[in-house]
């Protein structure tokens, strides 16, 4: 085969290229890798997923949750009874009570809402704002009160202190408070006649205050129409339990609607903070 004929230049410059050493590869790039652990078998955990529970916690509630289905709806003192024996946690529990109603939650004259005083009290201290003025602002500190006043009072709350449970207001106040309804309302705060939380003129400042310290609780429907409600704790005597979640029940009851039609009280459930449901006959 012929040899192509070449120039001068490409003949001076082959001696050079030929002579050249190859150019080394870049080295690649690793990630460093952290040492594994040979005797660890823990893995890592999703966020916003609980981690799996234990063989032996798997089994104590499958247990309780078969005797809850086989007890089935039950009345308040065997429920109480049922609950108290389930206790695994400890510190001491809340008990609470579910109860769905059969009420149109679209509805405004259909939502239920309101306060009970009951019987033996929550187990828990209750902190109380009063909005009011003059001499009922020494009444209500007299009377247990945690913080009373009105524009001082008010001013605070909207800095953003919300450090109390429950809000109780003079009705000549309620003009001045109406301007805490983006704050209060949200958080169920917002004082109203209906869950007895607006004190009319000339009502007793001191007799409001000590209902809601010794243990009266306010309800309302949310919107799948069910209310809840914390009732005592765990270390109650049954006898007392038992009276507590009756008082509230039937103050529901009382409080059905008029325009609700068919059954009112679909279902009552008592669960403690770390127990399954039981169902209590309505």
């Amino acid at each position: 085969m012929a040899k192509k004929p070449t120039t001068p230049e490409q003949e001076a410059a082959a001696p050079a290229e030929a002579s050249a050493p190859a150019p080394e590869p870049a080295p690649k790039k690793t990630s460093p890798v952290a040492p594994a652990d040979a005797g660890s078998t823990k893995k890592k955990q999703t966020p916003g997923k609980s981690p799996p529970l234990g063989k032996k916690l798997k089994n104590h509630l499958k247990n309780q949750q078969q005797r809850v289905m086989k007890e089935g709806a039950v009345e308040v003192r065997k429920a109480v009874s049922i609950l108290k024996s389930m206790k695994r946690a400890k510190f001491d529990e809340t008990v609470e009570v579910h109860m769905h109603l059969g009420i149109d939650p679209t509805q405004n004259d259909q939502n239920v809402r309101g306060a009970v005083s009951l019987p033996h009290g929550i187990g828990k201290s209750v902190r109380i704002v009063v909005f009011c003025q003059g001499d009922d602002i020494t009444k209500a500190k007299e009377a247990g009160a945690d913080l009373a006043g009105a524009d001082d009072l008010i001013k605070k709350i909207q800095d953003g202190w919300t450090e109390f449970d429950v809000a109780l207001a003079m009705q000549a106040m309620m003009g001045q408070v109406s301007r805490l309804g983006k704050v209060l309302g949200p958080r169920g705060l917002m004082p109203t006649p209906k869950a007895g939380t607006v004190i009319p003129a000339g009502g007793d400042i001191a007799k409001a205050v000590n209902e809601f310290k010794a243990g009266k609780v306010e309800y309302r429907s949310d919107k799948g129409g069910s209310v809840h409600a914390g009732v005592g704790k765990l270390s109650f005597d049954e006898d007392k339990l038992a009276g507590n979640i009756q008082a509230f029940v039937d103050q529901v009851r009382a409080a059905k609607p008029a325009g609700v039609k068919g059954h009112y009280i679909r279902s009552i459930t008592i669960s403690a903070t770390m127990s399954p449901g039981i169902p209590v006959n309505a």
